[in-house]
């Protein structure tokens, strides 16, 4: 997921693509075409074969429900994606149903169909519903759009359990077997624990790979790191709260942490941490489970040493860092019928499960009741490396968006602007006092609340 900054001139720039996109030819998938033409935009996956199962899915249903398909697969590197939501939101014309990356529901919700039929059924059949995608993309008590499977990922401890055994005392295969309970330890991991492992780790040569910078994984892990203190910045009032006791404790306890993590990570992108897991020079990242994958392909005895396991808890509990895509049906649609038809289909168990399995268990569905295929069990090496990618009942732990409970008009703009990671390296690289970091934010959130 990128942010939501984007210049009106990249917003021209691009105004052609999403016009662009009405006009390409469309793929006749059957004969006759009774169901109409429907344009799709869906996320171009991290993972190759995630595109090859989720086009035979749509070209299926396509051909069966005689509707002309056109798919196209829309990379969010260089924020292509977004790019494509913005020209065609201005242009009222493009693909009829998108992917939207995680707060762009609400940004654009005033021209998205609304979906509460949809969801209603989803949700009387499948149960339990994750209550972040809620907050993320149901406006003024409306669903806009519906919880995606494709692209949907967590961002759980990843980490080298040989290493972490041998220089640091945590087993956390056996912490986090890959079975529906935990082990010895695992009522111990806390972020004190954690560190206590840190420091170890970078002792021994290769440390905890967190990055502090501007980019969604640094958000992200240290948005779970901030609510397991119980440090919000913003209420759901959108009442300013960052001079608290709990952002003193957490930006302290971060200030220790870095000082045991690679001097440059508050300059890491996305990118950083993955390689520094792959390469063998650290022994702990958060992360979906694309790293791992790379590593079978490009370091195979590194990945055969990696296991997943949730983050630690704190006094407020314990939080999984959450990155959801949602899928949704401009209101200018000239076929809202069948895309709501096609999003009802593909948020179906079997073809949930297909999507999972042809991602290497990255995507997450949004429903409790859809964490229980073999995919997360069987993969490997080793076997069950992501058994613990899922939140599980055992974990004790709740999925969590950065930023929240901000009103998201708010905490999208905490979110791009990396508030949270800003006020570490202001006490932990600029050597600030927490007060100073914490008047800064405040002035920089007044902002946010005037805009």
């Amino acid at each position: 997921m990128e942010g939501n900054g984007i210049s009106r001139r990249g917003v021209l720039r691009a105004g052609a693509l999403g016009v662009a996109a009405s006009t390409l030819p469309l793929v006749n998938v059957h004969g006759q075409s009774s169901g109409g033409r429907l344009a799709l935009g869906l996320w171009d996956h991290w993972v190759p074969a995630g595109n090859d199962a989720m086009r035979k899915i749509v070209m299926d249903w396509g051909q069966k429900n005689r509707v002309e398909i056109q798919l196209d697969f829309i990379t969010s590197v260089g924020s292509k994606n977004l790019l494509t939501i913005a020209a065609e939101s201005q242009a009222r014309q493009g693909h009829d149903m998108l992917s939207f990356p995680t707060w762009e529901v609400h940004s654009k919700s005033n021209l998205l169909e609304p979906l509460d039929d949809v969801m209603g059924r989803l949700q009387e059949k499948y149960g339990g519903l994750n209550p972040i995608t809620e907050y993320l993309a149901k406006v003024e008590g409306t669903w806009r759009a519906v919880p995606a499977i494709s692209g949907s990922q967590n961002k759980p401890a990843i980490g080298r359990f040989d290493l972490l055994k041998q220089h640091a005392g945590l087993d956390v295969q056996a912490m986090y077997p890959a079975a529906d309970k935990a082990g010895p330890g695992a009522d111990e991991w806390n972020w004190d624990r954690f560190l206590k492992a840190a420091e170890s780790m970078q002792k021994a040569g290769t440390p905890f790979g967190l990055p502090v910078g501007q980019f969604p994984d640094a958000t992200d892990w240290i948005g779970s790191l901030f609510q397991s203190f119980g440090a919000t910045l913003v209420n759901k009032d959108g009442d300013i709260t960052a001079k608290s006791d709990s952002v003193r404790q957490v930006l302290d306890y971060a200030k220790r942490l870095c000082a045991f993590l690679p001097n440059d990570v508050f300059s890491w992108d996305d990118a950083s941490n993955n390689r520094a897991l792959i390469s063998g020079k650290s022994a702990l990242i958060f992360n979906p489970p694309s790293a791992w994958a790379v590593a079978q392909r490009d370091a195979p005895d590194v990945a055969k040493q990696c296991w997943t396991f949730p983050a630690p808890a704190g006094s407020n509990g314990r939080f999984t860092p959450y990155l959801p895509y949602f899928w949704g049906v401009w209101s200018f649609s000239r076929n809202k019928g069948a895309a709501k038809a096609l999003i009802e289909h593909l948020s179906q168990r079997e073809q949930a499960q297909a999507m999972v399995a042809a991602s290497n268990g990255y995507d997450i569905p949004p429903f409790d009741s859809m964490t229980d295929f073999d995919t997360w069990r069987t993969e490997g090496p080793p076997q069950g490396v992501v058994y613990n990618y899922p939140v599980r009942p055992h974990h004790n732990a709740k999925q969590f968006v950065a930023c929240n409970p901000a009103p998201p008009a708010m905490a999208v703009q905490m979110y791009n602007q990396s508030i949270q990671a800003k006020m570490i390296a202001r006490v932990s690289q600029n050597n600030e006092s927490i007060d100073s970091a914490i008047r800064w934010a405040e002035q920089e959130l007044e902002g946010f609340q005037r805009g």
